[in-house]
């Protein structure tokens, strides 16, 4: 079922070709398929846990089989994070292991406890289930899982922070180590006390130990993570020591930058070597550090953009953020404000998202300077508001670290093993630089204590500064207002037009999911849908090109009907009279109404011809208009001329009421030939002494050319069938009033003309009298 959505929504995603849409689509899906895979993993581990349960309840026999079930319950149900049934199967577990004297359970219970309560910071929790397995170890004299524990602490201790007990858990796991350990964990013990060395600032007691264990890695080859990780931590003692530390490293100051800047990029070769993109992209932005402080500022950037590139790709939270601050604080002491707001925002926004409060601290407070400098003291005041609040709750939250610290202190337990702890130890220097490693971390607080209290006053100066600031914008643009009334009932407008923008949106994302569900369902049918209705529009077109290419052949038929027949009989005539005249005994009577015959009769084979050649070329797109400002009445004019003694052989009269300088665009070739059909026809179905009337009226931008008789007219049929769009011609040729004979081809020639035109030509309908075609033209204003 799953795999079907999927590919449901993968087809609709490919009807969708507008990018919003599709953007909107794809976050839906994500969220749905998300939820699908989130649902189906809990169901599956409730699953497992039930199947757990009822081995656990079927098992009733007190053996190492059940130690493994219940094992596998406790560990199932941290899984689910599920705090008060972990204590209970746990404490189920450690109790019937040393009750079968099967302590290696009670161990792993213990000590598995210990990480997951460690895991969610519940650090009381942790360190007496990590004492408990250490007990479970030492009973089993398995002392190197005693060492790992003691490593566990010192990683505890280490973040409460307590630094002297964690320097005495670290180096009782080292001593461990080095009688029943690998050098590998030998390693981590030096890195670990390095970490501890760094946080009191003692980065010179740091590298002693970073260079111990970068020894031992470099053992292991180029291929080794340590070896990069040691790097990069030797670069950033380095680059962080103060010129007291540096004294102690006994490097020259001017030398600091360039040392530190040697160990990153032995750092960032490691990590590339090891394929770890966090190592390379911390490195990078280390290395766009030194850069920045040497005044590389080419560098740096170049340093910074590719930091937030890798660490953005391998979706490392911690890196983006770090190197968005660090690219945004570099454009703000490089004075691009513009630039620095849109970095230190995307910073904050991460550093929000993924609660990174010391980040989200800087960024706030970069943010306000940078808005200060842009002249935005609302954003500037708002920003350095929220500084104060997130640093008063990382004060806070170090508050709560410091009450945990002194009751974990305090506790007879861990008073009782410090006490036995410090009989065993004998070494002198160790126990001394517990000592300095305590006074260093009291000193630490104190002063943070004293900075906290003088960071207070300088908020509260910078506070004030900045909503005095605030206070003057304000007014000043209060004075520019028309009225202070219109500004609050914009501000309550906007805050209403906002409340129901967002209303409004979260109802269409609640619209679009419910649709995007139910067209994954009819998607199938849509498509169907779809398909048919594409089949029947083919077929529409298909028939009616079928319609039009029969009745284009039964045009060609006639045509052919025409010319096989109407050509022969004048040409017959023609050649029958060449033979009389060739004799010489016809008389002048006989002769001059034989002539008068066969000129009739060529009169019509030619005009016959002109139209089905003009035809046969506009078929084969042999007819390109020449479109020109042609004046009507002397076209029309000319055209009448032409068909005069057609007229007067029965007695028509052929009326030209255009007005003079009365213009349209038109080709004159095609005009003329349109006219003439036009009034050819209307000569030849008007009876004697009829009427023919030519005019033209002007709509808008079109010319109305009417061709009017006093004739038998049309029936409404051929009226109906000629103002089709798809006239092909009547399919007969009709005799006139005084039997003339046509070539059933002018009508289809005048549509066909007048099209070729940009043009229309109709039969009007209501015209009671006889016919009248009216020819729609463009017309040049310009001349009316």
């Amino acid at each position: 079922m799953f795999n079907q959505l999927k590919y449901c929504a993968l087809g609709l995603f490919e009807k969708i070709t507008d990018p919003i849409s599709r953007r909107i689509i794809i976050i839906l899906c994500l969220c749905f398929f998300s939820f699908s895979y989130c649902f189906s993993q809990t169901q599956e581990q409730q699953k497992e846990l039930d199947n757990l349960l009822i081995l656990n309840q079927n098992n009733t026999k007190s053996d190492s089989t059940k130690l493994i079930i219940l094992t596998k319950v406790f560990r199932q149900y941290m899984k689910m994070r599920n705090f008060e049934k972990v204590d209970e199967y746990v404490d189920e577990t450690a109790q019937l292991a040393q009750k079968l004297n099967l302590r290696k359970y009670s161990f792993n219970a213990y000590y598995r406890r210990g990480l997951f309560n460690h895991g969610f910071n519940k650090y009381q929790k942790a360190e007496e289930n990590y004492f408990k397995a250490i007990t479970e170890a030492t009973a089993l004299k398995n002392l190197y899982d005693v060492a790992g524990c003691y490593l566990s602490l010192g990683a505890l201790y280490n973040e409460i922070p307590d630094y002297g007990k964690s320097l005495e858990m670290n180096q009782k796991a080292l001593d461990l180590y080095q009688k029943y350990g690998g050098e590998g964990d030998v390693a981590n013990c030096f890195t670990n006390i390095s970490e501890v060395y760094q946080e009191l600032n003692q980065q010179a007691k740091a590298l002693e130990y970073l260079k111990k264990a970068l020894k031992v890695y470099l053992k292991e080859g180029e291929k080794s993570r340590g070896t990069a990780v040691v790097n990069l931590n030797m670069g950033l003692a380095y680059f962080t020591a103060s010129k007291q530390e540096q004294l102690k490293m006994e490097i020259p100051p001017n030398q600091r930058l360039n040392i530190a800047l040697d160990y990153f990029n032995k750092s960032l070769k490691g990590g590339e070597i090891v394929e770890d993109p966090d190592i390379v992209a911390e490195s990078i932005k280390s290395i766009g550090d030194v850069y920045a402080e040497m005044g590389d500022n080419n560098l740096a950037l170049k340093s910074y953009q590719k930091a937030i590139q890798i660490s953005k790709t391998a979706d490392n939270k911690t890196n983006y953020s770090e190197s968005l601050y660090a690219l945004g604080d570099f454009y703000k002491k490089q004075k691009d404000y513009d630039n620095a707001v849109v970095l230190l925002s995307n910073s904050f926004k991460v550093s929000d998202e993924n609660k990174f409060s010391e980040n989200k601290k800087n960024s706030a407070y970069a943010l306000s300077e940078a808005y200060e400098e842009l002249g935005d003291f609302d954003r500037s005041l708002a920003y350095y508001k929220q500084y104060v609040e997130i640093k008063d709750q990382i004060f806070n939250e170090d508050k709560e670290k410091e009450i945990t610290r002194q009751q974990m202190r305090i506790d007879f337990g861990i008073k009782e093993r410090e006490y036995l702890f410090r009989q065993k130890i004998t070494d002198g220097e160790l126990q001394r630089q517990f000592l300095l490693a305590k006074q260093q971390q009291q000193l630490l607080i104190l002063r943070k204590q004293e900075l906290a209290i003088s960071d207070r006053d300088k908020d509260l100066q910078r506070i004030n500064y900045l909503t005095k600031k605030h206070e003057l914008e304000n007014a000043r643009k209060l004075q520019k207002s028309d009225s202070v009334s219109a500004q609050l009932q914009a501000i309550i407008s906007n805050k209403k037009i906002s409340s129901q923008e967002q209303q409004i949106r979260f109802d269409w994302k609640v619209k679009i999911f419910l649709t995007v569900a139910i067209t994954l369902v009819l998607l199938t049918a849509v498509i169907i849908f779809f398909n048919q209705r594409k089949t029947t529009r083919l077929n529409k077109i298909i028939n009616k090109q079928k319609r039009e290419l029969e009745q284009l052949s039964r045009v060609k038929d006639r045509i052919f009907s025409v010319v096989s027949h109407d050509m022969r009989t004048p040409v017959n005539s023609l050649i029958s009279f060449i033979q009389m005249l060739e004799e010489g005994n016809i008389e002048q009577e006989k002769l001059n109404r034989y002539a008068a015959s066969l000129k009739n009769n060529l009169t019509y084979t030619s005009t016959m011809m002109e139209n089905l050649l003009n035809w046969a070329a506009s078929q084969m797109q042999g007819f390109n208009p020449y479109l020109e400002e042609l004046n009507v009445q002397d076209t029309t004019t000319e055209v009448i001329n032409t068909l005069k003694q057609h007229a007067l052989q029965k007695n028509i009269t052929v009326k030209n009421n255009i007005e003079p300088n009365t213009f349209c665009r038109a080709d004159l070739n095609m005009l003329s030939l349109v006219l003439r059909n036009l009034i050819s026809n209307a000569i030849k179905f008007t009876p004697n002494q009829g009427t023919v009337t030519i005019d033209a009226v002007s709509v808008d931008d079109e010319l109305h050319i009417k061709v009017s008789d006093t004739g038998v007219g049309m029936s409404p049929a051929q009226i109906n069938h000629f103002n089709k769009p798809g006239y092909l011609g009547s399919g007969v040729s009709t005799l006139g009033t005084n039997k003339e004979k046509g070539t059933g081809l002018g009508l289809l020639l005048c549509r066909t003309f007048i099209s070729l035109m940009d043009g229309k030509i109709a039969v009007n309908p209501d015209y009671e009298l006889g016919s009248q075609f009216i020819i729609s033209l463009k017309r040049n204003t310009t001349y009316n």
